[in-house]
């Protein structure tokens, strides 16, 4: 009788064991998922390049299949950039732009060259709070705003609808201009 009470409460700790093992597996692959369109960036801070005394001439949007872009054209080569989640602050003055900034989650642009050429003068016609793209129809992008542009650094508030994988590259031309692309995913998993 010992024995079999023995037996049993080893096969009992030892089914647990299994099942305690097992589970975490199981429920790891139910939540990982397979990564939409191919996409692993991410949603850490992205940092890179130096500063650049070209400025910036353009920001447009775009919609494509698996994400949302923002491109910074720059009338010269441009390499610098800081992106993240988080709250934007204007350039020179500090003040936090969540509160002007459609969406979610906020990720906070510091390209690192200016929106003004050698005699001061604004290359672009935002104003500091003003919202530059119309994002109608996006998917993820919900607003970009203007940050103000103060000692060589331009900075940015881009409007996303939640906190989603993100990749920024630096692209050649067209010509002798260069272009800082931000892209945003449409969703994380599948």
């Amino acid at each position: 009788m010992k024995i079999r009470r023995t037996v049993t409460t080893l096969l009992v700790a030892l089914a647990a064991l299994i099942a305690a093992t097992a589970a975490p597996t199981t429920a790891t692959q139910a939540a990982t998922g397979s990564p939409y369109c191919g996409i692993t960036w991410g949603s850490g801070d992205k940092t890179a390049g130096a500063l650049s005394s070209a400025p910036l001439i353009e920001v447009r949007t775009g919609r494509h299949d698996c994400h949302d872009r923002v491109v910074f054209e720059f009338d010269g080569p441009v390499t610098g950039y800081s992106v993240g989640y988080g709250e934007t602050y204007t350039e020179g003055e500090g003040l936090a732009l969540s509160p002007y900034t459609a969406g979610d989650a906020l990720l906070r642009v510091s390209l690192r060259a200016p929106a003004y050429d050698d005699e001061h003068l604004a290359t672009v016609p935002y104003r500091t709070g003003e919202h530059v793209a119309n994002v109608l129809r996006y998917q993820t992008l919900r607003d970009v705003v203007f940050g103000g542009s103060f000692e060589g650094y331009s900075t940015f508030a881009v409007g996303v609808r939640a906190r989603l994988p993100f990749r920024v590259f630096v692209l050649a031309g067209p010509g002798s201009h260069s272009r800082i692309v931000l892209d945003v995913a449409h969703q994380w998993q599948e």
